[in-house]
């Protein structure tokens, strides 16, 4: 899955204050905005090789759509494979309608959620190169305070539900980010015990299938929708402060 993320956006925000000769960062009200009439939340940030990531990305949006006073948008990273490669691999072509996102565009959200299919355990070599190039927002600390979770995609049980999301963990850290899982907030969807279902604590997430034919089930689908409007209500909550 071509890697997905969501993002937030900020309105109105004041100018950004340079960190202090210390090097020490302290964050201000700017991580947050002032009061705004409404807040601006762009589902960002996802890759998707065979679209898994991409259905939950949308799943997600539901969800962060259904909460008043939130906008929404989703958004892609750039691709890095030739498309020789993604041919033998019959990727999925990128969604048209999902534009691709650069670094800088980051600056400008209030909250993001990253959604990436695995790779070992790990994100997939395309979220990291996004996360690689955000050095700049790094260096002034422009994504400090902001909320940010992730969703995912792993081709089979044990493929790394629980180790993408805790490794994605350390990027959201060093640019100071508050890492929002979903916890058990789904109730009794979070129990399901009769069927097959990705997902977890940590975040939405779906099986592929080791050859990606598996489509994400009603029940990866709902609580996709619950982690949209679960995060897009803190986000909102934390806008407002």
């Amino acid at each position: 899955a071509r890697a997905a993320a969501s993002l937030l956006r900020r309105a109105s925000l004041p100018p950004a204050r340079a960190a202090p000769a210390s090097g020490h960062y302290t964050p201000t009200s700017r991580c947050f905005g002032e009061r705004p009439l409404s807040t601006r939340l762009a589902l960002l940030r996802y890759y998707s090789t065979w679209g898994h990531v991409a259905t939950l990305a949308e799943e997600i949006k539901k969800g962060a759509d259904s909460v008043p006073g939130v906008e929404v948008t989703i958004w892609r990273v750039p691709e890095t494979l030739p498309e020789g490669v993604l041919a033998k691999m019959h990727a999925a072509p990128g969604r048209q309608d999902h534009p691709v996102i650069t670094a800088g565009q980051l600056a400008e959200a209030d909250g993001v959620l990253f959604g990436t299919p695995t790779r070992f355990g790990m994100m997939a070599a395309q979220m990291k190169a996004f996360f690689d190039s955000t050095g700049g927002l790094w260096k002034e600390q422009s994504l400090a305070g902001k909320p940010a979770g992730v969703f995912f995609a792993t081709a089979t049980q044990g493929g790394g539900q629980e180790s993408t999301a805790l490794t994605a963990v350390t990027q959201l850290a060093h640019h100071g980010m508050l890492f929002v899982p979903v916890g058990g907030t789904h109730g009794a969807g979070m129990l399901i015990m009769d069927e097959v279902k990705g997902g977890s604590a940590y975040g939405a997430g779906t099986f592929a299938g080791a050859d990606g034919s598996r489509v994400p089930t009603g029940a990866e689908l709902a609580l996709a929708e619950h982690q949209g409007r679960y995060f897009a209500g803190i986000a909102k909550k934390l806008k407002s402060v």
